[in-house]
C-alpha cells in the first residue's frame, strides 16, 4: 500500500495540489477509517491519560515529516528509488531499538536487512543508469523519509508498551496534524480538483487517504504487537520498493530489467527468512 503513494502524489501534485495541502487531505480524511474501525471494535480505545499526550505528538510530528520527506522524494527521483531510501529505515531501527528496548541485532536480522536493501537497490536500476541526473536534494529527502518512519516507529512501540492500541496511536496523531496543517492548507486548491469531476475526484481522495496513509499504518503499526519493531521495518523495506515496481510496471509501462527481477528475488527471500521461526540459538 505505501508502494501506491507514488501515483497518488504525482497525480495530486500535477493538478496543482501543493505538499501542505496535499498532506491535510490525506490524514483529515484519514479520520473517518480510524474512527471507523474504533467504533466497530472497541469505543473504549478513546480513552486516553494525559501522559500518553506527548508519545501521540511525536508520533504526529514523525508523520508529518516522513510524508513531506517521502512525497518530496517521489516528485524529484524515481519512484522504486525514493522508496529505497525509506527503507534504509531499518538501520535506523536496528540502533534506536537496540539502544532504547534492548532489542538484540542478531546475525539474522543483519543479512536480511542487507539483502533486502541490496535487493531494492536492484529492482530500482540505479545500478544500471547514471546518477549524476537525479537531484541530490530529493535523495536527502528519501534518507530523512527513513528516519522518521524508525522514529515513528519507536515512539509508536513505546506507547503500544504502555498499553495504548493502535487505533488509539493513530486516531490522535492524524487529529493533531490535522488542526496543525489547517492554517498552511490551501481549500481554494482543493475546490478547484474536485470541480474537474466532483464524483471522481471525491473517490480518488478517499482513496489516497485510505491506501497511502489509514490501512498502511493500521497494519504495520498492529505488527509491532507480533513481531520487533525491527523485524517489521526490514520486512516493509523489502515489499515497498517491491510495490513500487509493480505499480510501475502497471500503470507506467516500466518492464523491469534483469538486474530489477534478481532483486526482487533477493527481497522476497529476506522477507522468506524473516518470517520463520527464530531459532532457540542466535549467533
Amino acid at each position: 500500500m505505501f508502494g501506491s503513494s507514488g501515483i497518488f502524489v504525482r497525480t495530486l501534485t500535477q493538478n496543482g495540489i501543493d505538499a501542505t495541502t496535499l498532506l491535510f487531505l490525506r490524514f483529515s480524511i484519514a479520520i473517518i477509517p480510524i474512527l471507523m474501525a474504533i467504533l466497530l471494535t472497541d469505543r473504549q480505545l478513546i480513552k486516553i491519560d494525559l501522559s500518553d499526550i506527548p508519545l501521540f505528538i511525536i508520533c504526529a510530528i514523525c508523520i508529518i515529516g516522513l510524508n513531506l520527506c517521502y512525497n518530496e522524494s517521489m516528485n524529484t527521483i524515481p519512484l522504486s528509488l525514493a522508496a529505497v531510501l525509506l527503507s534504509l529505515a531499518p538501520i535506523f531501527v536496528l540502533i534506536f531499538a537496540y539502544l532504547l528496548f534492548g532489542e538484540k541485532i542478531t546475525s539474522k536480522k543483519l543479512i536480511c536487512m542487507v539483502l533486502a536493501i541490496f535487493g531494492c537497490l536492484l529492482m530500482t536500476g540505479v545500478l544500471e543508469d547514471s546518477l549524476t541526473s537525479i537531484p541530490i536534494f530529493g535523495i536527502v529527502s528519501g534518507i530523512g523519509a527513513g528516519l522518521f518512519w524508525a522514529v515513528y516507529l519507536m515512539a509508536s512501540k513505546k506507547s503500544i508498551e504502555c498499553g495504548n492500541h493502535t487505533y488509539t496511536i493513530l486516531i490522535y496523531s492524524v487529529v493533531f496534524i490535522s488542526i496543525a496543517l489547517t492554517p498552511f492548507t490551501d481549500f481554494s486548491q482543493i475546490g478547484e480538483f474536485v470541480s474537474i469531476n466532483p464524483t471522481l475526484t471525491i473517490l480518488f481522495l478517499i482513496l489516497h487517504s485510505t491506501f497511502s496513509f489509514a490501512l498502511p499504518y493500521i497494519f504495520s503499526t498492529l505488527s509491532l504487537k507480533y513481531i520487533d519493531s525491527g523485524t517489521s521495518s526490514i520486512l516493509l523495506s523489502g515489499a515497498e520498493p517491491f510495490a513500487a515496481l509493480m505499480f510501475g510496471f502497471l500503470i507506467y509501462s516500466e518492464v523491469p530489467t534483469a538486474l530489477m527481477f534478481c532483486g526482487f528475488i533477493l527481497s522476497i527471500i529476506a522477507m522468506m527468512m524473516l518470517s520463520r521461526k527464530e531459532s532457540e540459538i542466535e549467533n
